[in-house]
C-alpha cells in the first residue's frame, strides 16, 4: 500500500470515528437498536481502516491524527446538531487540533 493511500484510509477512518461518536448520542447510551447498530458498524469500519493505515504509517502518528480528526469533527457536529456552545475559544482550540493534524501529516510525509 502506498503512503498516500494510507493517509486517505486514515482520513476516512477519522470520519467514521466521528460518526460512531455522534451515534452514541443518537443511540441513547446504546439503548436504541438502529442507532446502536449504526454506531457499532461505524466503530468497526473506523478501527479496520485505522488498522490498515498503521501498516504503512507510524502508529503514534496515525493514532493522533485519527483521534484528532474524530475529536474535531465530533465537536463541530455537536455544535451543529446538538446546539453545543460555539464560542470563539472553543472554535479556536478545535482549529489548534486541525493545525496539529496537518502538522503531523506534513512532518510524516518528509
Amino acid at each position: 500500500m502506498s503512503t498516500q493511500l494510507a493517509w486517505l484510509l486514515l482520513f476516512v477512518a477519522g470520519l467514521f470515528e466521528a460518526a460512531w461518536a455522534i451515534g452514541l448520542e443518537y443511540s441513547a447510551g446504546l439503548t436504541r437498536l438502529r442507532p446502536t447498530v449504526a454506531t457499532v458498524l461505524a466503530l468497526a469500519v473506523s478501527m479496520v481502516l485505522l488498522a490498515k493505515a498503521v501498516q504503512e504509517l507510524p502508529v503514534g502518528t496515525a493514532y493522533a491524527v485519527w483521534t484528532g480528526i474524530g475529536a474535531s469533527l465530533t465537536a463541530l457536529l455537536g455544535i451543529y446538531l446538538f446546539d453545543e456552545p460555539a464560542t470563539l475559544l472553543r472554535l479556536a482550540f478545535i482549529g489548534v487540533i486541525v493545525v496539529g493534524i496537518a502538522g503531523l501529516q506534513m512532518v510524516s510525509a518528509s
